[in-house]
């Protein structure tokens, strides 16, 4: 989570913006719910907790981060989007920082585990989730990739935990483990509209590749990326 001043704001609301609206996935077919985020989370849970926690110093695959932090930083991203669309601040991250003033404020204590670090997983994933199914259609909320709505933050929370629990998994095990089915062609039709999925392309790979993982015919790798957060 980024350090820095927020100030609060809603978007403008017409009369039917202020009832609560679940995001739903027959709202368009790149819809991402608060269900496929409790979903990611149990795809790394269940990960996790197969490996002890003394495995956890070894580099999470392609980054440079242990295995551990890596996964307490998908926990901190999935606190952070959910106090977003909590608080709907316009300007910057909801301006908490950890205990020696570092942006990321979600710290596991190791001797709970990896059964630990997956309840706190979850638990971040079921608050984000709360909050994607239950904001209203018009709220707004900053992130530096693009003010978002309730399935963006829901979209970016399932791109986290996939990507990173990819990063998790592959240092633990060398081997990728397939993504949960049909969350990364929901997270890149809403985040990467620069990326067409092509007929017959396995859409876990081109999410990687879209995240600047690996290589595939016809694309070249990514050295630099993000995805685009604005609300369509």
């Amino acid at each position: 989570m980024s350090a820095g001043a927020a100030a609060s704001g809603r978007a403008g609301a017409g009369p039917d913006d202020d009832a609560p609206r679940p995001v739903r996935g027959d709202d368009a077919p790149e819809a991402v719910t608060g269900d496929d985020v409790r979903t990611a989370a149990r795809w790394l849970a269940d990960h996790l907790v197969r490996h002890p926690a003394t495995r956890f110093d070894v580099p999470a695959g392609p980054v440079r981060w242990s295995c551990w932090t890596t996964a307490e930083h998908v926990v901190d991203d999935l606190l952070a989007y959910a106090l977003q669309l909590a608080a709907l601040p316009r300007l910057a991250y909801v301006p908490l920082v950890g205990p020696r003033g570092e942006d990321e404020i979600a710290h596991v204590d190791r001797a709970s585990g990896t059964a630990g670090l997956a309840e706190a997983l979850l638990g971040g994933a079921e608050l984000l989730a709360t909050l994607a199914e239950t904001r209203p259609r018009g709220a707004r909320a900053f992130h530096p990739y693009g003010t978002s709505d309730a399935g963006g933050f829901a979209a970016m929370g399932v791109t986290e935990v996939l990507v990173h629990g990819h990063d998790v998994v592959l240092g633990l095990t060398g081997e990728h483990a397939p993504f949960p089915t049909s969350l990364a062609a929901r997270v890149l039709a809403r985040l990467f509209p620069d990326v067409d999925l092509r007929p017959g392309e396995d859409a876990d790979l081109v999410l990687l590749w879209a995240t600047g993982r690996g290589e595939l015919p016809d694309r070249p790798r990514r050295t630099r990326w993000r995805w685009d957060a604005t609300v369509r």
